[in-house]
C-alpha cells in the first residue's frame, strides 16, 4: 500500500484535441430498467450536456489542458447551447462545425438506483461529420500533446484523424465506445486504446467476465497493433498493458450515484496525465481518480471533477502485477 499525492498541473499547459461527438441528456432516475415492453415510472428527470467527445474536452479542460474539440452540432437551440457550455470552459470550438440540415445529438438516459445507466442515442449531427472536413483543423492537431478520439462519429471520419495525428508524431488515444467491431487498420495508429468490457469484448472475440478474461482480450488487441491497452472494468479498476508490463490500477471506492460519463471522465483524465508526462500506471490511477469523483454526481459534464478537487489530495492504492 502506498500514498499518491496528486501534483499541481506542470507549464505549459497539455494541449489536447478532442475529436468526437457532442449531445444534449436527457435523463430519468427510476427505480429499476424497463424491460422490453414494460412501463416504469421515473423519480426525476433533468437535461444536461453530454456526448462522449465533449465529456471528455470538458473533463480536460477542468483538469488543466489547453483543449480544442472537433465536432459537428445542428443549427438548433441544444447546438447553441453546447458552444455556449464549451466555450464556458475555456474549450476552443473554432473547429466545431454546423450542420444545417441535421438537428443536434440527443440521447435518452435511465439511472437506476444502483448507479447503474443504459442510453439511447440519436446522433444527429454527428453522424454527419465527415473526414473530408478535418483538414482545417491539421495545425490543431499538429500542435497536441495527444489527440482523443471515440466511434460516436463515423469511422472514416476517427481514421482520418488519427492519420492526421500520426502523421504529426501526436500519440492517439481510443476509446473504442459505442462497442463495435473497428479496423485493424484504425487499432493500429492507437498509441493507448481505452476500452470496457463490452469493448474489449468485442474487438478482441473474448468474453470479457473477469479478470482472467480480460488479460486475454487485453494481449489479442496489443497484438492487433496498438501499443499500450488500459482497459476500464468498473469497480475492479484499470488492466493496464503494456509491452510484457501488466498491472492492475484498483478503483477508488465510493458511494455511486450516477455512472452515466465514468469512462469519459476517465479517458479525459488519462490524457491530461499522459501528456504531462506521467507514467501509464500514475496516470491510470489519477483517471481512477477522477472517475471515482464523477460518479458521486449526476450528470455527464456537469460530473467532471475541477483539477483543485484533486490536487495535493492523499489517496491510497496499489498497483498489483499479472
Amino acid at each position: 500500500m502506498k500514498s499518491t499525492i496528486i501534483q499541481t498541473t506542470q507549464n505549459p499547459r497539455p494541449r489536447i484535441v478532442v475529436a468526437g461527438s457532442s449531445a444534449t441528456n436527457m435523463v430519468i432516475r427510476a427505480h429499476n430498467h424497463p424491460v422490453p415492453g414494460e412501463m416504469v415510472m421515473g423519480e426525476q428527470f433533468f437535461t444536461t450536456p453530454g456526448g462522449k467527445g465533449a465529456n471528455q474536452a470538458v473533463t480536460a479542460a477542468r483538469l488543466g489542458a489547453a483543449v480544442t474539440f472537433l465536432s459537428k452540432i445542428g443549427n438548433d437551440l441544444f447546438g447553441r447551447q453546447a458552444i455556449q457550455q464549451l466555450m464556458e470552459e475555456g474549450i476552443n470550438t473554432n473547429h466545431i462545425l454546423s450542420d444545417q440540415r441535421l438537428p443536434s445529438g440527443v440521447a435518452f438516459i435511465t439511472v437506476d438506483a444502483d448507479a447503474r445507466s443504459s442510453m439511447t442515442i440519436a446522433p444527429g449531427a454527428n453522424s454527419a461529420f465527415l473526414a473530408h472536413e478535418l483538414p482545417a483543423a491539421t495545425e490543431a492537431v499538429r500542435q497536441a500533446d495527444y489527440l482523443l478520439l471515440q466511434l460516436d462519429i463515423p469511422e472514416e471520419t476517427v481514421l482520418q484523424a488519427a492519420r492526421m495525428a500520426v502523421a504529426a508524431g501526436v500519440p492517439v488515444m481510443l476509446d473504442p465506445s459505442p462497442a463495435y467491431a473497428c479496423s485493424d487498420e484504425l487499432l493500429q495508429q492507437v498509441t493507448i486504446l481505452t476500452p470496457n468490457r463490452i469493448g474489449a469484448s468485442r474487438l478482441s472475440g473474448i468474453q470479457v467476465t473477469g479478470m482472467d478474461s480480460a488479460v486475454e482480450a487485453a494481449g489479442i488487441l496489443y497484438r492487433k497493433g496498438v501499443k499500450a491497452v488500459v482497459m476500464t472494468l468498473g469497480a475492479e479498476g484499470a488492466l493496464v498493458l503494456q509491452g510484457d508490463q501488466l498491472s492492475v490500477i484498483p478503483a477508488v471506492a465510493v458511494s455511486a450515484v450516477d455512472t452515466t460519463a465514468a469512462g469519459d471522465v476517465f479517458n479525459g483524465a488519462l490524457a491530461v496525465a499522459l501528456a504531462e508526462h506521467r507514467s501509464l500506471q500514475e496516470a491510470a490511477t489519477f483517471a481512477c481518480r477522477a472517475a471515482a469523483i464523477a460518479i458521486t454526481r449526476w450528470g455527464a459534464q456537469t460530473a467532471a471533477p475541477y483539477r483543485r478537487e484533486m490536487e495535493k489530495k492523499i489517496f491510497h492504492t496499489s498497483s498489483a502485477s499479472v
